[in-house]
């Protein structure tokens, strides 16, 4: 028994974990005193140029573990051997939560994305949500694109503001909230997204930038919203849309 919780805890402390990568991003991440760092990796292929002392340094006077690798592990660390630059960060992120903690939640306005691919956009989603009251965004860890230092870059230092709902697939959790109004975004929808009354649980569901929501979460969805566009305009940015519903009043 107590080994099943000590492993539970240990699980649910890693589900935590964020690991980043690339040079410029590692030094920012360490100059930023509230980003809770775990650990940090480096290969041992490093040559030591004014980048990696600073990186050394910073680490240091944080106290923080320094383990070293052959660049082969570290690549598989990163998941990004062309672009990590022989380092990368663990990042304890205390706003990267499981879906199930929406269940425990009384009133919630959330934005969960289905099949959002380009990072850019993700950053930018998170950027605007982050300025606005939506409480989090849901993020599928399938189908999805992941957390990197492009949507860091995008999302304007904001990442670590608002909180990400992680699971492996929307169905997982919104096949559980019988007591939320679910809405899709869809082009050819008959209501706006004026037109919905105010309801104490909601989550607006954006899909993929070229799909729009896929099918399969379109059935788990209890209804479809559009924007009312002019001058013969079809469609506009995900995280356009996104912005308009994370400020709509």
């Amino acid at each position: 028994m107590q080994d099943s919780q000590e492993y539970k805890k240990k699980k649910s402390f890693f589900d935590n974990i964020i690991t980043l990568y690339g040079r410029n991003v590692v030094v920012e991440v360490l100059q930023d005193a509230n980003i809770e760092v775990y650990k940090l990796h480096m290969s041992n292929s490093n040559k030591v140029d004014d980048n990696i002392k600073l990186i050394n340094s910073l680490a240091n006077s944080r106290d923080i573990e320094i383990t070293i690798h052959e660049k082969k592990s570290l690549s598989r660390i990163s998941k990004n051997s062309k672009q990590d630059q022989g380092v990368a960060i663990d990042i304890i992120a205390k706003t990267y939560k499981s879906t199930d903690e929406i269940k425990t939640m009384n009133k919630f306005k959330l934005i969960a994305l289905d099949g959002i691919h380009n990072p850019q956009n993700l950053g930018m989603i998170i950027r605007s949500c982050a300025a606005s009251e939506i409480d989090g965004i849901i993020l599928p860890k399938k189908n999805s694109a992941k957390i990197t230092p492009l949507v860091v870059k995008a999302s304007a230092g904001t990442l670590f503001k608002l909180p990400i709902y992680y699971c492996n697939s929307l169905d997982e959790i919104l096949n559980d909230l019988n007591d939320t109004k679910i809405y899709s975004l869809n082009a050819h929808a008959k209501n706006d997204i004026y037109s919905i009354k105010k309801h104490t649980k909601t989550i607006f569901v954006l899909g993929n930038e070229s799909d729009g929501v896929s099918s399969e979460v379109e059935a788990l969805c209890n209804d479809s919203l559009s924007i009312t566009m002019n001058r013969g305009v079809e469609s506009l940015n995900v995280a356009v849309i996104a912005s308009l519903l994370a400020f709509m009043k």
